[in-house]
């Protein structure tokens, strides 16, 4: 099952190793990039630890512990089902529980919960195992509720924190945790999982795959007519503000990115934003189209290169950044997007 993931040889290695020496840490913290597979790692870990029938370092995926493990349901947050996201969330095994974020925090009561279960013994195994997904979402008061139990864990019972963003998380929490590292999935590799698992086309699993930027997740996700129309928006952005410096048109396509049909997207529309200012600046200090990420638009991309003034892009790069990491305290979308690409219309070669 684990050979099944995409990517991170060396983290399957390492997991194998622990595993098959009865070695595997009691907290362990699995960092990296989103959507490269560390919460599937995770549930993986638990598999292979509690599976009835392991060969060659591989749970079975047949028997009636791997059928179970990883049928977790989470719903999606709400105004009315908060209360839902106050306990471990459980799936088909007893003793397998995971933590997810209600909207942007991790609540107190969940990970209070988790310290109650941590310390039951297991019902139907040799041990339990909790992961806390989006470690980092937790504040200051839930993040120390789970330091007790990290400081006293009970020896039936693992803890799996996932972060793609560990420096948000206490130093008291990861110095208690061994630190199992992710990196981006290749290109090559997702567009072969696309191919041969999804039975995408070659040209749209090569777009996916490229766009994705290393995480299996983007790519599973991607729909390519709709990514394309809204890239367009994006590069629309790029055009005004590279060119025309019409700030006008870039405060509609603001308004627009935060209207009520579009407003679910703005983080993916920040980003296919960023690819393109990579991709621009790229190609305006190197020359060639070889590298960019968004294969199918060279031509466009040069003509907008050819305009540009390359010393904005890093500045470019650092705000989309900013407001990114802004996300987590609830920051106005509208204000930022309009202060985003007001700025970057002071670029415009013809104002």
């Amino acid at each position: 099952m684990l050979n099944k993931l995409v990517g991170n040889t060396q983290a399957k290695h390492t997991l194998k190793r622990l595993v098959a020496n009865r070695r595997l840490p009691n907290s362990l913290l699995f960092t990296g990039p989103d959507g490269v597979g560390k919460r599937q790692f995770a549930i993986e870990a638990a598999r292979m630890m509690l599976c009835q029938d392991v060969a060659e370092g591989e749970a079975c995926g047949v028997c009636a512990v791997c059928t179970r493990l990883s049928d977790f349901i989470i719903p999606q947050p709400t105004d009315k089902n908060k209360d839902e996201f106050k306990k471990v969330f459980f799936g088909g095994h007893g003793d397998v529980g995971m933590v997810v974020a209600y909207r942007n925090f991790i609540l107190v009561d969940a990970i209070r919960d988790l310290e109650k279960e941590a310390n039951f013994r297991p019902y139907e195994a040799s041990a339990r195992f909790f992961i806390v997904d989006e470690a980092d979402r937790m504040n200051d008061q839930a993040a120390n509720a789970l330091l007790k139990t990290l400081e006293e864990p009970a020896m039936t019972t693992y803890l799996f924190l996932i972060t793609s963003r560990p420096d948000s998380l206490l130093p008291t929490i990861r110095s208690r945790c061994q630190t199992l590292r992710f990196a981006p999935v290749s290109a090559q590799e997702i567009e072969a999982y696309l191919i041969e698992e999804r039975a995408l086309q070659h040209h749209d699993a090569a777009l996916a795959a490229r766009l994705a930027r290393g995480s299996i997740g983007r790519a599973v996700d991607f729909n390519v007519a709709d990514f394309q129309k809204r890239r367009q928006r994006m590069f629309d952005v790029m055009r005004q503000a590279i060119v025309s410096g019409d700030r006008a048109a870039l405060l509609r396509i603001a308004e627009e990115l935060n209207d009520a049909k579009n407003k679910e997207h703005f983080a993916e529309n920040l980003d296919m934003l960023e690819s393109l200012v990579h991709d621009v600046w790229s190609i305006s200090v190197s020359g060639d189209t070889s590298r960019v990420i968004n294969t199918d638009l060279g031509d466009d991309l040069r003509r907008l290169a050819d305009h540009s003034v390359p010393a904005k892009f890093p500045q470019w790069m650092k705000m989309i950044e900013e407001m990114r990491l802004n996300f987590a305290v609830n920051i106005n979308k509208k204000v930022a997007a309009d202060a985003l690409f007001v700025s970057m219309a002071g670029n415009a070669t013809s104002v």
